[in-house]
C-alpha cells in the first residue's frame, strides 16, 4: 500500500510540474526543438532545475542503496545491444515528437487539460503500442510487472 501511495504522489508531483513548467505545451516544446529557427531555451531551464533537485538526493540517498526502499530489487536493463529495432524505434519516436511537439510522458499529463488534440494523440499512442505488440514476436519485451 505504501508503494502505491508513493507512486501516486510521485506521479501527481511529476504531472503538476510538467503542467506548471509548460512542458505539456506542444508549441513550447517545438520552440525548444527548433534550434535553427526561433529557439526557446526555457525548457532547458526546467530540465536544469529538475536536475538541481534530483542530483543531491540521488548521490546522498539513492546511489548508495543496495535495493529500493519500497521494492525487492532494482529493475535495470543490462543489454547494451544496439539493433535495428532500437534505432528504428528511436527514429519513429523522434519524428513523432518533432511533428507533434509532445512526448508520451507530457501527453499523458496533458490529457487532464481536456484538449481534444491531446486526447487524439494519447489514443493514437495507445493504438501504436498495441500494434507493436501485435506485430512483434517478442511481446514479453513490452510487458513488466511492478511488485509492491
Amino acid at each position: 500500500m505504501l508503494f502505491k501511495l508513493v507512486a501516486l504522489m510521485s506521479g501527481f508531483l511529476f504531472g503538476l510540474g510538467m503542467m506548471v513548467s509548460g512542458m505539456v505545451n506542444p508549441a513550447k516544446v517545438i520552440g525548444f526543438l527548433d534550434v535553427f529557427g526561433e529557439w526557446d531555451p526555457s525548457l532547458a531551464f526546467v530540465m536544469g532545475g529538475a536536475l538541481l533537485v534530483f542530483l543531491p538526493g540521488y548521490f546522498l540517498l539513492v546511489r548508495k542503496q543496495l535495493k529500493p526502499t519500497l521494492a525487492d530489487s532494482f529493475s535495470v536493463n543490462l543489454s547494451q545491444q544496439i539493433d535495428k529495432k532500437l534505432v528504428g524505434g528511436s527514429l519513429i519516436f523522434g519524428i513523432g515528437w518533432g511533428l507533434a511537439g509532445i512526448c508520451p510522458g507530457p501527453a499523458v499529463t496533458a490529457i487532464g487539460s481536456g484538449s481534444g488534440m491531446i486526447a487524439l494523440f494519447g489514443a493514437s499512442m495507445v493504438c501504436g503500442m498495441y500494434l507493436v505488440n501485435v506485430f512483434t514476436e517478442n511481446k514479453a519485451k513490452f510487458s513488466y510487472q511492478i511488485q509492491g
